[in-house]
């Protein structure tokens, strides 16, 4: 029989239902096959979609129409990465001990989208944290298992850089999908986590002018730090009436929506021009009303979605190495995992927290 260099048993924040998540000590430890990558989790940050999660997000839970994203009992978090500590005999390209994080999804590699390169969209759709199958980093370890898309993460970049590899990845692939160019005045609503990765990549896009809207002033101040040329309270002053006033009154040419509140979508459909470009990354925690006539017969906008981070994560990771990508101050607590409930009230921003992790 193989001698484990690891224990049996583990701590992990096991999901059994909506705000039902227990800290367990004693849940078994991953097994390895001849083609998974064990690691020893060294931190995962809290998103905003693990605290929709456990308040009982209906896309997340299932609704009479669709299946539940979540599985249970499971592992929540997909903010995670770490050390191997275990190594199947048919994998290759990585050893003990590399630092390592995976993209958020694990591909099937069987499906059309799958086998067009479109991994991101797998049919099957399995995402870290959601399953047993594929439990997530707020556990001391984890599975890799096949097709996982894994990279290798210098061990140079501290942890608190570290932890925004996933989340910057997915502004990146939202960034991308707006196509930026030098002329384009562009609005990103939202200045947590996510929006300040997008703010500091769109920056290096060169736009004619990047503008960041949030409800917290702090929010907005490090949106400027990282690259905004002007920074607008909605809850302070009309926003739509003054990006129209500095276009000529026809509104900006890009539009991202980055906080997952319906306010903000409507918002954006009536401060975006005609053919402009909507992009939307977030997850809702209910459904969200429109008006369609304007999407359509009065503006006639591309309506673009983004959905992970589909090869994103060399880039962001030398980027944030090389200090383009601007991280400082963005992860603003790290706390033990016995204090996941403190660090989810946190990740709510309710004390005006960006990113908060776990550690174990």
């Amino acid at each position: 029989m193989k001698t484990r260099n690891i224990p049996d048993t583990m701590r992990a924040l096991v999901v059994y239902g909506k705000e039902d998540y227990r800290l367990e000590n004693d849940f078994p430890t991953p097994e390895c096959g001849p083609d998974d990558i064990i690691i020893k989790c060294e931190g995962c940050g809290i998103c905003a979609g693990d605290v929709k999660c456990f308040h009982g997000a209906a896309r997340m839970w299932g609704t009479g129409d669709e299946e539940p994203w979540v599985k249970t009992p499971c592992i929540g978090g997909h903010e995670f990465l770490g050390y191997i500590v275990e190594i199947g005999e048919n994998v290759k390209g990585y050893e003990i001990g590399d630092r390592v994080i995976a993209d958020q999804i694990v591909p099937c590699g069987e499906c059309r989208f799958c086998k067009s390169g479109k991994y991101w969209m797998c049919q099957r759709h399995n995402i870290f944290g959601y399953q047993p199958e594929n439990n997530g980093g707020f556990a001391e370890y984890v599975k890799f298992p096949k097709n996982s898309v894994v990279h290798k993460v210098p061990k140079d970049i501290p942890l608190e850089d570290a932890l925004l590899i996933e989340p910057y990845a997915c502004s990146k692939h939202a960034v991308d999908r707006a196509d930026i160019g030098c002329e384009d005045v562009v609005v990103i609503s939202g200045a947590g986590t996510l929006g300040l990765g997008m703010i500091s990549y769109a920056r290096m896009k060169n736009p004619k002018k990047l503008i960041s809207l949030d409800m917290q002033d702090n929010r907005l101040a490090k949106a400027l730090e990282f690259g905004a040329d002007l920074a607008l309270n909605p809850g302070k002053e009309d926003v739509v009436k003054a990006i129209m006033d500095m276009t000529d009154g026809y509104g900006c040419d890009i539009y991202i929506e980055a906080t997952g509140n319906p306010a903000s979508v409507t918002q954006g459909l009536n401060m975006v021009r005609k053919l402009g470009r909507f992009v939307e990354f977030s997850v809702f925690g209910k459904e969200t009303t429109a008006d369609w006539s304007i999407i359509g017969d009065m503006k006639e906008l591309d309506l673009l979605g983004a959905h992970l981070s589909p090869y994103c994560y060399p880039f962001v990771i030398d980027n944030i190495a090389n200090g383009n990508l601007k991280t400082n101050g963005v992860v603003s607590t790290i706390l033990p995992i016995e204090e996941w409930e403190k660090g989810f009230e946190l990740a709510s921003g309710i004390k005006g927290d960006f990113k908060v992790g776990l550690v174990f």
